[in-house]
């Protein structure tokens, strides 16, 4: 009982949170399954859409985005690989934070985060924060969590490393083609 009381009240804080600086919440939360995501206004409006808010094409960077980005040193890119996948290749500039410890790292104060990952800790408000993986797949529920813990405008690199890796030339060519 004191387990749904905490759960309760932690939701609670979410939407009061939402309801003040305006974002997207899911009920069940992404690593759940998410079923319904609630979008709240700064004005106080709600919206309920069985979509993620993750979904949509202006929350996809494209590789000629991402060159712009990383040219103008305007972006915080978070791989969301494996350490031993970031060790092998890795996009300049990035910084390795694993799927499965974002949502922990997210919540992290300031100071911790920054002594944790060797980069400030992006503000909820930012819109040059990019998540990337080997393929997207990782980085779009890694998108989702940022989502869920307020990082409305938040971004992923759908194209992930291995396009990257096509993109640079770093693959070795295929001697079957």
């Amino acid at each position: 009982m004191l387990i749904r009381w905490v759960l309760y009240i932690s939701e609670m804080l979410v939407l009061r949170k939402l309801l003040v600086l305006g974002g997207d919440v899911c009920t069940r939360g992404p690593s759940l399954g998410c079923r319904t995501w609630y979008t709240f206004s700064q004005a106080g409006y709600c919206s309920k859409s069985e979509q993620s808010p993750a979904a949509g094409a202006d929350k996809v960077v494209s590789y000629e985005q991402l060159k712009r980005m990383l040219a103008s040193h305007n972006v915080q890119l978070f791989d969301v690989r494996n350490p031993e996948e970031f060790q092998a290749g890795r996009i300049p500039g990035s910084t390795n934070i694993p799927l499965d410890i974002l949502e922990e790292a997210l919540k992290l104060e300031n100071v911790v985060f920054k002594k944790s990952f060797n980069v400030e800790k992006p503000a909820v408000s930012d819109d040059n924060i990019v998540f990337h993986c080997r393929s997207g797949k990782r980085s779009f529920t890694a998108l989702e969590t940022a989502i869920t813990l307020g990082y409305s405008r938040a971004r992923h690199y759908g194209g992930g490393y291995l396009e990257w890796e096509e993109k640079e030339g770093l693959t070795s060519p295929n001697p079957q083609s």
